[in-house]
């Protein structure tokens, strides 16, 4: 049997950490609970982590400087916790390391979906640093965060360049909606909600030589979206 992937949890309050923690089991993972920023260090030094769970404010050590360490030493993913409702807040987790942050009081559901999205994303699903498509008529660098179509840099917003990371990492493949926002964002997809078709639609306005006739993004009908290298 498979040994389960070890998540680290950190939060002061302990009803929060047990409550993720058995979600966490519930779904197939071995949670590692602590509740300081010390807990974080020391537990992370000790356990081969997967992903970490890690409230932004801790009695000892803040939050950001507990990602900040682990970021120096590990590209684990990192969701940041955090009862903040200033966008500044999220952008002092983005800046200090953190792939995706959820508010408090959230839905562990939810929370588990974007383990899970993160998960996947960092078990060998990522784009190579570099991909070519097209003759190297389009380059994504991954490392670099940076598109040149036909040698002159693209600047695509954070959301249009993961949904065009996901789509590149794997060529051909069809991803629904659904699909297309979990992986790229993290994020639970309504039905109803066409965020993806926007961002879709504002990408190929920069990558496309002819949005009607997409060559790199391309519609399936009914499905979703490939990529075609």
């Amino acid at each position: 049997m498979p040994k389960k992937k070890e998540i680290l949890v950190i939060d002061d309050e302990k009803k929060i950490t047990d409550v993720v923690s058995a979600y966490l089991s519930k779904n197939g993972f071995e949670p590692v609970a602590g509740y300081c920023g010390r807990d974080a260090l020391a537990l992370f030094e000790s356990h081969s982590v997967s992903l970490v769970i890690l409230d932004l404010m801790l009695p000892d050590i803040p939050g950001e400087t507990v990602a900040r360490s682990i970021r120096r030493q590990s590209r684990v993913p990192i969701i940041m916790l955090t009862a903040k409702v200033e966008e500044e807040s999220a952008l002092a987790g983005f800046c200090c390391g953190a792939d995706d942050y959820i508010r408090k009081p959230f839905s562990p559901r939810e929370l588990m979906a974007r383990v899970t999205a993160l998960i996947r994303r960092s078990d060998g699903e990522a784009l190579a640093e570099v991909v070519s498509a097209d003759n190297g008529n389009l380059v994504i660098d991954n490392t670099a965060k940076l598109v040149r179509k036909n040698d002159k840099p693209v600047k695509l917003t954070p959301r249009e360049f993961s949904i065009l990371v996901t789509l590149a990492a794997h060529p051909g493949r069809v991803f629904s909606r659904d699909e297309l926002s979990s992986f790229a964002f993290g994020d639970h997809f309504s039905g109803f909600d066409r965020t993806i078709d926007s961002h879709i639609k504002n990408l190929r306005a920069k990558i496309e030589d002819d949005i009607a006739s997409p060559r790199y993004v391309v519609t399936v009908h009914g499905m979703g979206y490939r990529f075609d290298a």
